[in-house]
């Protein structure tokens, strides 16, 4: 979807062409769809996920021992 602004006259300051710009933008309503897919994220697998939490586990394990030992 484009969105296509002219100058009304050789005149037109740049500031009006850009104001125009944002208007149709936001009239249009491509930003909250833009938005919508920025925030969208594919699910992981299971598997995926397991591996995830026994890493972050052993990690969390790591540093309780390395705190107990006084390195960090």
């Amino acid at each position: 979807m484009a969105i296509k602004v002219s100058r009304k006259d050789q005149g037109e300051a740049n500031e009006n062409i850009i104001r125009r710009f944002n208007r149709k933008v936001l009239q249009s309503g491509v930003m909250p769809l833009k938005k919508e897919q920025m925030r969208f994220s594919k699910p992981i697998s299971k598997r995926e996920r397991r591996l995830k939490a026994i890493l972050r586990e052993q990690r969390k394990a790591e540093k309780a021992e390395r705190i107990k030992l006084g390195l960090k």
